[in-house]
């Protein structure tokens, strides 16, 4: 039988299948100079904070961070015991032989853009953490010293996990923000993703994260602490990357029925000066006209609302909050 997708060629070649199978880049790349100077300061600014929190809280203080940049640090931990080389030093380049592959992976399959600006981001991140450990190493640039002996009391390593992940978190999330990937364990999901779009692929991180948490027990002299520091880690950055993507501009939706629609949106409008839309209802039970209200407020604005709807006869009303509130009316 004759092939559908081809009828000219009824027997492709394998070579014929993988090239109509290979995901294409993006095409509609934004390439303007403006946009692509301020792509530039984006990835100087996550990198200059990523950078930063793993010399200061992170490197000398025996515990990886998640992802790939975790891996390249528990081996670069190794390497260093081997007096192979530096920590940091051996961090910088390991993360960087990790990583460029899988973004130049993404620039082929994904998007060009996408993957160039990875690569900056990422030489940029190698590069800086090299320059943090020239200055600790020639000046004395002072880190974060959570397991010293001689002050136990004052320097908790549990510190320094939340440190890291604080400040990481918003690196990775002024990333993800700006070009939907950070790193190692997003450019892997966003590859599978464009390969395969059914599939979830929370199991990607989630497999990278655990086997990261395995490894460090490991490396680390089979510690529980390590462990707790890895985990805390993870836990707080993906916590900060959630709220810098999803908390910053949320709000609450209130959906109310009533009967007096005009004087409820007046006062609503007037008092918290937030748009109302109206939609005809029809109660079932009694199957007289009623009026729902729809109006999006900001936190802070609850309590006031809740006082004004108080105040109103035949009321009923329910809300639910939603993650991102975008777009302004034009009056």
């Amino acid at each position: 039988m004759m092939s559908l997708e081809n009828p000219s060629n009824p027997n492709p070649s394998l070579k014929e299948t993988k090239q109509r199978r290979l995901p294409r880049p993006e095409t509609r790349d934004d390439w303007h100079p403006k946009t692509l100077l301020a792509d530039f300061g984006v990835c100087l600014l996550a990198a200059l904070l990523v950078s930063f929190s793993l010399f200061f809280f992170s490197n000398y203080n025996n515990f990886a961070p998640g992802g790939v940049t975790g891996l390249a640090s528990i081996l670069g931990n190794l390497l260093s015991s081997l007096e192979i080389g530096e920590t940091t030093l051996n961090m910088s380049i390991l993360m960087f032989a990790f990583n460029a592959p899988i973004f130049a992976m993404v620039a082929l399959c994904v998007s060009r853009k996408t993957g160039v600006v990875l690569l900056v981001y990422l030489l940029l991140q190698t590069g800086i953490l090299m320059l943090l450990k020239w200055l600790q190493s020639e000046c004395g640039l002072p880190y974060y010293d959570a397991i010293s002996e001689a002050s136990p009391k004052e320097n908790n390593v549990v510190f320094a996990a939340i440190g890291v992940g604080v400040v990481s978190g918003f690196g990775f999330s002024m990333m993800l923000r700006r070009f939907g990937a950070s790193g190692g364990t997003y450019a892997i999901s966003a590859l599978i993703k464009r390969f395969h779009p059914e599939q979830n692929i929370a199991w990607v991180a989630f497999a990278l994260d655990s086997s990261i948490v395995a490894l460090a027990f490991v490396v680390y002299g089979f510690q529980i602490n390590p462990v707790i520091s890895t985990l805390m880690n993870i836990f707080i950055s993906n916590l900060v990357v959630d709220y810098m993507l999803q908390g910053l501009r949320s709000g609450y939706k209130f959906e109310i029925i009533t009967d007096s629609p005009e004087e409820l949106s007046a006062e609503i409008m007037t008092k918290l000066g937030r748009g109302v839309t109206a939609l005809h209802a029809q109660g079932m039970y009694t199957h007289s006209d009623k009026t729902l209200v729809v109006c999006i407020i900001r936190k802070r604005q609850i309590g006031e609302l809740l006082k004004i709807l108080k105040a109103q006869n035949a009321t009923f009303s329910y809300s639910c909050k939603v993650n991102e509130v975008y777009g302004k009316f034009l009056h």
